[in-house]
Formats: C-alpha cells, sequence, structure tokens
C-alpha cells in the first residue's frame, strides 16, 4: 500500500476561489495520468472558517464549542465536493468524503479533538476502485456520533493521519509558500528556503511561530516517520522535506528564526513563596486546557514573589477567569496582563553542540538596544520575549547575526 498511495493536502489558500480550484485539478490530474493511487485532503475555502466563527459571535458572543464544530464543519464539506466536480469535468473518477463517512474517529474534546482512530475501509475501497478520494480536512466524530474538529491547521493533521493509516509513500502539503523559510520572507526579505530540515527542527520552528505546519500533523510524521514535503500549490518548484534524519557530515547550528505576536504575558503579583503554589496555579491552567508557554518566577522578596508565563491570546477571557478565582484562593496581590509583547526564537539542531549561541543570541539584541524581558531555551532552541514593537526588528538581527541569508538549503 506505502508504494501505491500518495496523500496531497490543499489548504485554504490554495482553494480559495474557482480558479485556484481548477488548477488544483489540473495538479490532481497530473498525478492521476502517473498511475498514483491519490488521497486529496482540503481545508475550507480562503477565510471559510474565520467568517463562520465571525457570523456565529454576532448571533451569540460566546457560543458553545459543540455548535462551533456543527457550523465550521461545513467549509470543508463545500471545498470537497466543488473539488470533486472540477475532477468529474476533467473525466476522472472522484468522490468526496466528510471525517465521518471516512471513519475519522475522535475523542470528545470539541474544538481541539485528538484523532483516535481512523476506519480505512472505506478509503481503501474507493482507491481500489480508481477513484480520486477527497477527504474534508480538519474534522472527525466522536463513537457517539458528534461532530469534532481539530483545531487551527487540523487539515494537516487529517493528512499525515491518513497518510500514516494507509501506511502512504509520502504526505504533501501544498500551501502559498514554497517551503520552510529560514524566517518568514514577508519580514526578512533575505529569507531562504530549506531544502531538507528533520522533524524535531520543524516542529521547534512551528511551535514557536512558523505558520507553514499544525505542530500536532509534525509531532505525528514524526512518531511514524511519514515524510512530508511541503511545497506551493501555484508553481512546480522544489519545495522542503521534512523528514527524521538528514545525512549531514555536520548539522547547521541554526536553522530557522521564528517570531510569535499573538502571546499575551500574565503576570500574578505578590504570590506567596511557599511549597505548593506553583503546582496549585499551573494545575487550574491546565484544567482550563490553557497552553502555557514561558514561565518565569521572581527572587522571593519579603516571602512573596511574582510568577509570569505567557499564553496564547485566544486564551486571555478564561485565564482572567481562572487567575481571578487562583488568587483568592492562595492569597495573591493582583494579576497584570501585558499584550505588547513578541516572542523571537532561535533553532537548530546543531545548537546541541555548538556552544555560545545564547551569548552571540543576547549580544546582538542587546548591541541593538533591544531589551529581553522573559528567556526560555530547549535543547534546540532559544526563545526571548521583547517589547511588541522591537520583534520585527529583532527576527531581522538575528536572522542576519547567524548568517541565515547566505544558505542556500
Amino acid at each position: 500500500m506505502r508504494n501505491k498511495i500518495y496523500v496531497l493536502k490543499f489548504g485554504g489558500t490554495s482553494i480559495a476561489n474557482i480558479k485556484r480550484i481548477n488548477y488544483v485539478a489540473n495538479r490532481i490530474y497530473s498525478y492521476v495520468k502517473k498511475g498514483y493511487g491519490l488521497v486529496v485532503v482540503v481545508s475550507a475555502m480562503g477565510d471559510t472558517t474565520d467568517n463562520l466563527i465571525r457570523l456565529a459571535r454576532k448571533i451569540n458572543p460566546c457560543p458553545s464549542e459543540r455548535e462551533i464544530d456543527m457550523l465550521i464543519s461545513t467549509g470543508e464539506q463545500i471545498s470537497v465536493s466543488l473539488l470533486a466536480m472540477a475532477l468529474h469535468k476533467r473525466k476522472l473518477d472522484a468522490i468526496s468524503l466528510v471525517g465521518h463517512q471516512v471513519g475519522i474517529i475522535t475523542d470528545t474534546k470539541h474544538t481541539k479533538a485528538k484523532i483516535l482512530k481512523i476506519k480505512t475501509e472505506r478509503i481503501k475501497k474507493e482507491v481500489n476502485e480508481g477513484k480520486v478520494v477527497i477527504v474534508a480536512g480538519f474534522q472527525g466524530m466522536t463513537a457517539h456520533n458528534e461532530i469534532t474538529t481539530l483545531g487551527r491547521g487540523g487539515s494537516d493533521l487529517s493528512a499525515v493521519a491518513i497518510a500514516v493509516s494507509l501506511n502512504a509513500r509520502m504526505c504533501e502539503i501544498y500551501t502559498d509558500v514554497e517551503g520552510v523559510y529560514t524566517a518568514d520572507p514577508r519580514i526578512v526579505p533575505a529569507a531562504r528556503k530549506i531544502k531538507r530540515i528533520t522533524f524535531d527542527e520543524m516542529l521547534e520552528l512551528a511551535s514557536r511561530g512558523a505558520q507553514v505546519m499544525q505542530t500536532r500533523a509534525i509531532e505525528v510524521a514524526k512518531r511514524f516517520n511519514i515524510p512530508l514535503y511541503v511545497r506551493s500549490s501555484f508553481n512546480k518548484k522544489e519545495g522542503t522535506t521534512i523528514m527524521g534524519k538528514i545525512p549531514y557530515i555536520e548539522e547547521p547550528m541554526v536553522r530557522g528564526i521564528t517570531l510569535m505576536e499573538n502571546e499575551i504575558k500574565i503576570t500574578i503579583r505578590n504570590v506567596p513563596d511557599k511549597p505548593g503554589i506553583a503546582a496549585y496555579i499551573f494545575t487550574q491552567l491546565a484544567s482550563g486546557d490553557i497552553n502555557v508557554d514561558m514561565i518565569v518566577q521572581n527572587i522571593s522578596h519579603k516571602h512573596t514573589t511574582d510568577i509570569s508565563f505567557t499564553i496564547p491570546k485566544s486564551s486571555i477571557n478564561k485565564v482572567r477567569k481562572i487567575s481571578s478565582r487562583v488568587i483568592k484562593r492562595i492569597g495573591a496581590e493582583s494579576v497584570v496582563t501585558d499584550e505588547n509583547i513578541a516572542k523571537v526564537s532561535v533553532v537548530g539542531v546543531g545548537m546541541k553542540t555548538h556552544p555560545g549561541v545564547a551569548a552571540k543570541c543576547f549580544h546582538a539584541l542587546a548591541k541593538n538596544k533591544i531589551n529581553i524581558e522573559m528567556i526560555s531555551t530547549s535543547e534546540i532552541s532559544i526563545s526571548c520575549v521583547v517589547k511588541k514593537k522591537m520583534g520585527k526588528k529583532a527576527l531581522r538581527i538575528l536572522h542576519k547575526t547567524f548568517g541565515l541569508g547566505k544558505l542556500s538549503g
């Protein structure tokens, strides 16, 4: 099965209008003519999902997550049917399927569901009959027939999970960029496309702000060692291969720099400095399904301390509710939010064997009078929180500092 099936995924920008749907149909046609069995996963057209969410909030500012899933899952249903029609026009046998028809079974967590299993019988049957199977990404169904969605970028996860379930030869991700770059080329004109990158590096880049692929999709690809090929929907230029191990004699020290501007810093002031308090705070946040990123605890003064952490902007209302309850319980003074932040990150597997990367990073920012408010590190990344107005400048400076504009692949 692995040598016979390709899984292709096309994002929302790739099928944003009729012209682009026809372009995608022509590309699929070229694969069919080469004799490949195809499963095509698609997102909703353009900004459809965002528009549906805005519509929901005009009706109800706090809609239930179940009803949100019911609503936004319709976007992909439109996409799959239109693409199937475009293939029929080209005399190709194609069938469109939504999540429950494919057999994508998830847990019950609405808007952020996890895939439990995929029943591949229907897909295999249709492929074996010579059909192009077009699957609605981003969605699934619980064991009790409730529609769920997989979170932002969930069509990537749908594609990778299907590729794993079918033991596909490769999963190709078609998007509006030509591959993975050393930085966002819209901000850093000198950014260069990377020909090959490891799963670990791509995971760090994605989790630190690179918007090429969903983090959960990369995790699944890594776990099952399914190579990913990210390329443009709009031309036939080479893209970027994401893989387990790259046969370099020595791995590059730094592979990319990212910028995140969609996080908020939360500070809980005058927290009692005693055992169990931090555990209580972050347990409460976890119970609210809050994804906490960087954490800094200041030096204790007079038996109290300040604890700061960063969260996605989308979680701010939940965090405010939880934090107000927490400070009363632990006897802290107040909660302060700061939306005026950005996070710049340096990523590279080679950092494990190259000392001095952090010093070089901090020196470059200091030389350019950019103050660092928070720092976090992993084995292959360094992240710094700076003022939002300095974020893009910091990205360009670090990209130049590590010579990434000179890379050819």
